[in-house]
């Protein structure tokens, strides 16, 4: 627990830029960075042979559909998606708990969700955007995982184009043009942020 507070570290980017790759290593360098914990409108799934099933709080905040809109209609929620009948979002309240307790937390956010975070948060959220070296290459990618057609590729793209604009309302901007310059290039900023708060603990 810090004077100063916990900082919130956001990084988003177009579709196939590597974004899971440089967060998963970013994990690994900063373990004790807390998750956020999303909301969700489906029930609890067993998580064990014994019907042991997941729990609030812990694996996700189970709320009503009716209960979900409503947070997202009032600003708890910073950004969410449907998938499979069932909606998922990032809550805002444990983001603030945490921050006030001087914990930092790691993000995986849409570019919206950034933009929202850092809007809420003002100076305790850090954005990193994570740009592709170009449109050409960001194609490749995208084709060499070969699990998209060629029409989904093309949208994806014409998304990126238009979120490759958004780069400069985030803190910061990484290109991917090599994933452990990229990765270090994070780091760097990481820990150049947190030299603004002499309370933070950094030593790995």
């Amino acid at each position: 627990m810090t004077e100063q507070g916990g900082l919130l570290i956001s990084i988003s980017g177009p579709s196939g830029v590597g974004k899971n790759t440089v967060i998963s290593e970013i994990r690994k360098q900063f373990p004790d960075f807390c998750h956020s914990i999303s909301v969700t409108t489906r029930k609890p799934r067993p998580v064990d042979d014994k019907g042991h099933l997941e729990e609030e709080g812990v694996h996700y905040y189970f709320r009503t559909r009716e209960e979900f809109l409503k947070m997202a209609e009032t600003g708890e929620i910073l950004e969410y998606d449907e998938f499979a009948g069932n909606l998922y979002g990032t809550p805002s309240a444990p983001l603030k708990k945490m921050v006030d307790r001087g914990q930092n937390v790691l993000l995986d956010l849409t570019i919206a969700g950034s933009l929202a975070l850092k809007k809420k948060f003002g100076e305790d959220a850090v954005t990193i955007f994570l740009a592709p070296p170009s449109l050409e290459i960001l194609r490749s990618r995208l084709e060499g995982r070969g699990s998209e057609a060629p029409d989904v590729i093309d949208r994806r793209l014409m998304q990126a184009e238009n979120e490759l604009l958004q780069a400069g309302s985030f803190d910061y901007t990484v290109v991917n043009d090599d994933l452990d310059r990229a990765v270090m290039m994070v780091e760097d900023i990481i820990r150049e942020r947190f030299g603004d708060k002499p309370g933070q603990d950094l030593d790995l």
